[in-house]
């Protein structure tokens, strides 16, 4: 009898870089904005079953993402150093597993709302699917493919609103409004890395778009989302620990901004990277904030 032991763990293997279940990154940059609109739609601890639907079902749709996203990149990936070697790309893994893979995923993710959550987040639920279906495609059409990513990235907050507050307030947008302004401005960093690449290829991307500029922008971006996080502070009349969670990723913004002062390629990565700990300061203020209050 043949040993097929091998096979299958390379297989296995693959679906995962695939998925990205290798690099966590993405999906903590969904989770803590999700955590946000969790905590401050229960002004205090949200539900359990609410928290476990929405910390799996960010997992879930950040893994769909990847499937579909390297589906649409697969012909242009072998042409970009960071992505020519993804199993799709090299031929270890077929367009229709992918296609199966992100079906498969938003089905499970699907069930999930429908289950244990209400109907108005089941409306939204599919608001989600067509973000992050259409989120790939876009950078063969606009520049602003970030912009599409911003608001994939960004859907849940109203979706885990209205799970566990039963509508979306104007609270629930100022932190949407936020979260697209912060995506854009790390998914830049994201995208400046393969900027040379993506020239010679032809897809678009707000790090081509921007230009010499990038940096500049991406400092007026962030700024804009320290001052929007400010006002839902005020709005939400948080305490003081809130506020030093957005100064301290104010404070990393800078950082950022040094790590990625000669737009070389580890520089830039590092900046995007660094994303992880400004969104869990907020998110780790937000968390103090409500236990005090």
């Amino acid at each position: 009898m043949l040993n097929n032991g091998p096979d299958i763990k390379a297989r296995l293997n693959d679906y995962a870089l695939l998925l990205r279940l290798n690099r966590p990154i993405g999906s903590l940059l969904l989770l803590w904005p999700t955590y946000w609109a969790l905590w401050l739609a229960a002004d205090g601890v949200p539900q359990i079953g609410n928290l476990l639907v929405f910390t799996l079902g960010v997992f879930l749709m950040r893994a769909a993402g990847c499937a579909i996203n390297d589906f649409a990149d697969r012909k242009v990936d072998r042409h970009v150093k960071r992505t020519k070697d993804r199993p799709l790309t090299s031929g270890r893994i077929q367009p229709w597993e992918a296609v199966a893979l992100f079906a498969g995923i938003c089905l499970v993710a699907f069930l999930m709302v429908v289950l244990f959550t209400n109907t108005l987040t089941l409306y939204l639920s599919f608001g989600g699917v067509v973000l992050a279906f259409i989120y790939p495609f876009m950078k063969r059409y606009t520049h602003l493919p970030q912009l599409f990513l911003g608001a994939a990235f960004s859907w849940a907050i109203p979706m885990a609103w209205a799970a566990e507050a039963g509508d979306i307030s104007r609270l629930a947008w100022l932190l949407f409004t936020a979260n697209v302004l912060w995506t854009v401005a790390y998914d830049t960093f994201y995208a400046m890395v393969d900027r040379d690449d993506d020239l010679k290829i032809g897809v678009k991307s707000t790090a081509i778009l921007f230009g010499d500029g990038d940096r500049a922008v991406i400092a007026v971006l962030q700024a804009m989302v320290v001052l929007i996080l400010l006002l839902v502070g005020r709005q939400a009349e948080l305490g003081s620990v809130y506020y030093l969670g957005v100064i301290v990723m104010a404070c990393l913004f800078v950082f950022q901004q040094h790590l990625a002062r000669f737009r070389d390629r580890e520089g830039c990565f590092k900046a995007f990277l660094n994303n992880n700990w400004a969104g869990f300061a907020v998110f780790l203020g937000l968390l103090i904030d409500r236990v005090l209050a």
